[in-house]
């Protein structure tokens, strides 16, 4: 057997060891394998979606798509997270919030729906970085069945792929207030704003991976494959001014060029005992 089936065989036992299970589903290609694989393994599945202001535009909709395609049933769950001033001030440790928010409207559904256990798409790549929202599913007993089948993101993919999903492919796309510097407050102007720059930038640009962040003083500093960063140069006048029009102070594009969770170079990842 070859090791993409091994994973494959190791994901669906685990889940079959679950029960009925309702899957945060985020229409990323990790809770998309997920979903996958509770629809054939478990005994009743459900994909369940968060609908917030912290959500790109359509990434709701191609939830649906996808969970349609899987043939898994798929609800919404519309979570308050802006009502949580721990949230809203962005601190270190936001996403905890966010998290804690999502899976206690998805607990809430329990009876109605009539699942046992709440899952997520965490994979083995997101033990290495700081994820806050980690300890929110310790204290809901979230089950992770990718790390608990040791898979990866590459695993994650080859899986994907194997069955066919759409999404096999599909950049990580976190969500909108991971864009916005620590500290800086989360608001839902602020997050329509990146998402506007991010899919003018997709288009301008013909890109599909990239980052708009929001730092202090309302400054986008727009992160872009390095093949990509001198096209953008050539063209640095309307993409400032677009963004400006948006609501940003000033624009500049970072040489360093595209790297995921770069929000996190600053902390001291030591004293978050990571």
């Amino acid at each position: 057997m070859d090791p993409i089936s091994q994973k494959q065989q190791v994901l669906l036992e685990t889940l079959n060891g679950y029960g009925n299970v309702a899957v945060a589903f985020s229409a990323g290609v990790d809770s998309a394998v997920v979903c996958k694989a509770a629809a054939l393994a478990c005994s009743k599945s459900w994909a369940i979606t968060a609908v917030s202001p912290s959500v790109a535009e359509g990434e709701v909709e191609e939830a649906a798509r996808v969970a349609a395609a899987i043939g898994i049933p798929h609800a919404i769950v519309r979570t308050q997270e802006f009502e949580n001033p721990n949230y809203v001030s962005n601190p270190v440790d936001r996403c905890r919030f966010c998290k804690t928010e999502l899976y206690s409207r998805i607990a809430a559904r329990q009876s109605e729906i009539g699942f046992d256990i709440i899952a997520n798409g965490a994979n083995t790549d997101d033990l290495g970085d700081y994820r806050p929202g980690m300890q929110a599913a310790t204290e809901f007993n979230i089950r992770s069945p990718l790390i608990e089948a040791e898979c990866n993101k590459d695993d994650v993919r080859a899986l994907a792929k194997k069955w066919g999903l759409s999404v096999w492919d599909k950049p990580a796309s976190p969500c909108l207030s991971s864009r916005i510097a620590y500290g800086v407050e989360v608001t839902p102007e602020r997050l329509q704003r990146i998402d506007k720059s991010e899919q003018f930038l997709r288009t301008q640009l013909n890109v599909r991976e990239l980052r708009v962040r929001c730092e202090a003083n309302d400054l986008a500093r727009i992160e872009l494959p390095a093949n990509v960063i001198a096209t953008a140069i050539d063209v640095r006048t309307a993409i400032s001014d677009h963004l400006k029009s948006l609501g940003f102070k000033r624009v500049t594009i970072d040489l360093e060029g595209f790297r995921t969770g770069s929000m996190n170079e600053s902390l001291n990842l030591i004293d978050l005992q990571i």
